[in-house]
Parts: structure tokens; sequence; C-alpha cells
């Protein structure tokens, strides 16, 4: 259910989120270039030079235990953005058992197969930019094809009958669709009354309409489109004020930059390139973690 522009910010993968000793994980040689706070801007190439990472370093049990149970050899390889499972770990979901749930977004399908395994409930993974025969074949190899069902579905043009979900869960997609007025009144119809529905989504420390510009090393990222990432309070305001949701809690993943550059930085190592080399790369380095993060945003419908 990713636009186009979703593939090129993957296109050198990843990722939002994490805790303060991330980015030192991945170094596994000091240099003598000083000390200083992971987020600081405009550290020495040198420093960056002396940083090697690997697919062990996306085995966090502190942080990620649920995380463990997949191999990040297989995550890595469904790669369509920042590393799906931690964002979806850290919405800290509480389905029950048999539910049913809609991935909205699923991308090629690794949200689909931790909701189906972690939570034991009944999934339907739609998308509209991966289509459903290779999502199925994911689903079929992974052991939860008949549990999970792939819908080819547009975001806006979903085929389900009303009140059918006891949650919608979307993961690095609702950015793209999610932000006009109009969708979460939409979206809501599939929800049964109490149901839950659980986002994360690129998000920032400010508001990018306060600042008054797109940050320059963002715009040249994925220029105007970071105009649907907001602040957690922008989500959650946006939210009351309809009067369809309640209990709305929204936040900002805990150093989301640090695991997006460990993300970005692993996923780019695995395939023989530089991190800093393309555009994600030169954004992150550039925000240092200033502003850039991901929105953790659940709610219930009203009964």
């Amino acid at each position: 259910m990713k636009p186009a522009l979703s593939r090129s910010r993957a296109s050198c993968a990843t990722s939002f989120h994490g805790v303060g000793p991330t980015i030192t994980s991945i170094c596994t040689r000091t240099p003598s270039l000083g000390t200083g706070p992971v987020n600081q801007v405009g550290r020495p190439a040198a420093w960056w030079d002396a940083c090697v990472a690997s697919l062990e370093d996306l085995i966090r049990p502190e942080r990620y235990p649920r995380s463990l149970n997949y191999d990040p050899a297989w995550v890595v390889s469904l790669d369509m953005g920042p590393h799906p499972l931690w964002l979806l770990e850290n919405l800290d979901l509480d389905l029950t058992p048999g539910a049913r749930v809609l991935d909205l977004g699923a991308g090629r399908g690794a949200t689909s197969v931790f909701l189906a395994k972690e939570y034991d409930v009944e999934v339907v993974a739609a998308d509209w930019w991966t289509p459903a025969e290779e999502v199925q074949k994911v689903l079929d190899a992974a052991g939860v094809g008949s549990s999970v069902t792939a819908v080819r579905a547009e975001a806006h043009d979903l085929p389900f009958e009303p009140e059918s979900f006891d949650a919608i869960v979307s993961v690095d997609a609702f950015e793209y669709f999610g932000t006009d007025d109009h969708y979460l009144g939409y979206l809501t119809r599939f929800l049964r009354p109490g149901g839950t529905l659980a986002v994360a989504t690129p998000g920032m420390t400010k508001e990018i309409r306060t600042l008054g510009a797109i940050p320059h090393y963002i715009a040249e990222c994925v220029g105007w489109e970071a105009l649907a990432w907001h602040t957690p309070g922008w989500w959650k305001q946006s939210w009351e004020l309809t009067g369809l949701v309640e209990d709305v809690k929204a936040r900002l993943q805990p150093d989301g930059w640090a695991d997006w550059w460990l993300w970005h930085d692993v996923t780019c190592s695995l395939r023989g390139e530089d991190p800093h080399a393309g555009s994600v790369g030169r954004m992150l380095a550039a925000d240092g973690g200033q502003m850039l993060s991901f929105t953790l945003l659940t709610a219930r419908k009203k009964a």
C-alpha cells in the first residue's frame, strides 16, 4: 500500500526507533575522534568509516524480544522501509486470540506474519503496491497461510464489509493516505465498536508548518511528501476532534533516529553500498536525531 516514493525511500533501506546505545553497537572499534551524544551532528567522516554494520546488530533482545523469533535476513529480504517488526512491537498491541485484524499497507507480508504468530489472530494483509500472489507465497512459506489472506486493495477503496475487523494496524503506510481529514471516518467504518486502531508512521519533533519550511535535507530526500510527517500532538488532536475514537495515545518512538540509522546502515552494508551516499543516508546524517522519528498512535473506536 506504499506509493512509488516509498520504494525510493527504501532503495537503501531505512528504519525508525531505538535506544541510546544503538548507534554505538554498530562500531567494532572506537576511533580517537572524541566522544559525544549519539545524535551529535557533524561527526568526522573517519568516525562513520569506523562503524561496521551486520545482521547481528539487528538482534536486540533487550529492546525487541518478540522480534528475536524472526531471522533478520528474512526481515531484510522483505524490506520496503524501516524495520517493520520493531515498529509493530513498539505499538504494544493488546489483541485477543482469534480476533480479525486488517494489516493496512502490509508491504511484502512481514508484519502480517508477525501479527499471526505473536497474537494468534486472523489477518487480512492488504497492500496496493505488492501483488497479493507474491505476498501469499511469503505467508505460506512462513506457515501462516491458513490464518492470513493477502488482498490487493487501495486504501480508499477497501473491499470489506462494515464492522468486519476487531483491529486495524498500519505500519509505515498511513502517511500516504491517512492525513486526509475524511479518512478516519472512512476507515473506522470497517472497525467494530470498541475495536483497536494502531498506526506507526514517520513523525517529527516539530510541525513543519510551524517551522515555515521543510528542512532542506528532508526536502532533498522526500520532497513535499514530508508534509505528511507529523508530531504525536498533531495526530492526537486530529483524531480526538473527530469524536470517532477514544483513548487516543500518541508518542514518539524513543531515540527513533538511532534505530532508523541502524537499519539503514545494516541494509546498505549488506548491499555493498555506502550508507552516506544516498538521499536517505544524507538526510539521517544531517538530522542526527533532532527532528526525525516515528509517531506511534493507538485508539479505540467509540462503542
